[in-house]
């Protein structure tokens, strides 16, 4: 028997990361299919997914469950994560990859003149900012209220 819940979040995870690709085109003019699996961006698929966890619970067995407690904890801490650390971590790793660069500035030398880039590049986008999460979250509230209401009983 497949498990109702797991399926409605996954289905909110996929359906915000397909979000993404029309979104960035409409943002930048530019198709970028890397956008259907990567981090970040618009909506965030990790709220969508959690937060259509957690509305489906809560219209499924009520907001005074276990189940519920524990599918509002982990968005929660899941979407906390996503503006927060994760976040802070992909600004740093804008500076980071900058660093070469702003040290040749600094030295008053031509960047990237002087000696190798770094071969790799910090990934950068690896957080959401708060309008992302919650545009992710109500995709997701939506697609498990859904879900919870078209369910057999």
């Amino acid at each position: 028997m497949a498990n109702r819940g797991l399926v409605t979040a996954l289905a909110a995870v996929g359906a915000a990361q397909l979000l993404k690709l029309p979104v960035h085109y409409a943002k930048t003019g530019k198709c970028d299919v890397r956008k259907l699996v990567g981090s970040g961006g618009m909506p965030s698929s990790h709220s969508s997914g959690v937060s259509a966890l957690a509305a489906y619970t809560a219209t499924r067995y009520g907001v005074r469950t276990p189940a519920f407690a524990i599918s509002a904890m982990l968005g929660i801490i899941v979407m906390y994560d996503a503006m927060n650390i994760r976040r802070h971590a992909g600004e740093i790793a804008v500076q980071v990859n900058d660093l070469d660069e702003d040290m040749e500035r600094l030295a008053g030398r031509e960047p990237g003149i002087y000696h190798k880039r770094r071969r790799e590049r910090l990934k950068e986008s690896l957080g959401h900012q708060p309008r992302e999460v919650a545009a992710g979250s109500m995709l997701g509230a939506v697609i498990g209220f859904l879900s919870a209401v078209t369910a057999n009983r």
